[in-house]
């Protein structure tokens, strides 16, 4: 295997694109992380979590804790640049399973007047779109997923 291919989950660009994308999808999606695991920000906590994910919709516990890893600890990989190939993947398969599960039937809007059933998709669209571009391009300037990379590099 070339050092390329090997290094193809680390690699990234200096530019600013990845850096403002992975920081403000990080920023984003934590809290919605957090409410599930820890039950901060109004949330219920992870057990809590997992049987509301298994009533509501069902969808086992384990596939249930990689949604909350995935908005947890992918939303900390991404605001360092760490694993952000991973942490992007992570996020993009839980706003895809959001989408299609939950806020489909309530169209498109986001509810800001509360005269809709519930949220709609737009936030994430948003959210899957952001994921793709991290996955194609990387964490960009200031990742930990850079200085990995460069080090490497560097060693060979």
């Amino acid at each position: 295997m070339t050092t390329t291919k090997k290094l193809i989950l680390f690699q990234t660009d200096a530019g600013w694109p990845g850096l403002v994308l992975r920081i403000m999808l990080g920023v984003a999606m934590f809290p919605h992380g957090a409410q599930k695991l820890f039950g901060w920000f109004g949330g219920h906590g992870l057990s809590a979590t997992i049987a509301m994910f298994a009533d509501n919709m069902h969808i086992p516990a384990p596939l249930t804790i990689l949604v909350v890893l995935g908005e947890s600890l992918g939303a900390v990989g991404l605001v360092f640049g760490l694993l952000t190939r991973v942490a992007a993947f992570g996020i993009l398969s839980s706003m895809v399973g959001a989408a299609a599960l939950v806020t489909w039937p309530n169209g498109f809007f986001m509810n800001w007047f509360g005269k809709q059933a519930g949220e709609g998709i737009e936030y994430h669209l948003l959210a899957i779109a952001i994921s793709v571009a991290l996955l194609i391009g990387g964490g960009g300037r200031w990742s930990v997923d850079r200085l990995i990379a460069s080090a490497r590099r560097k060693t060979r």
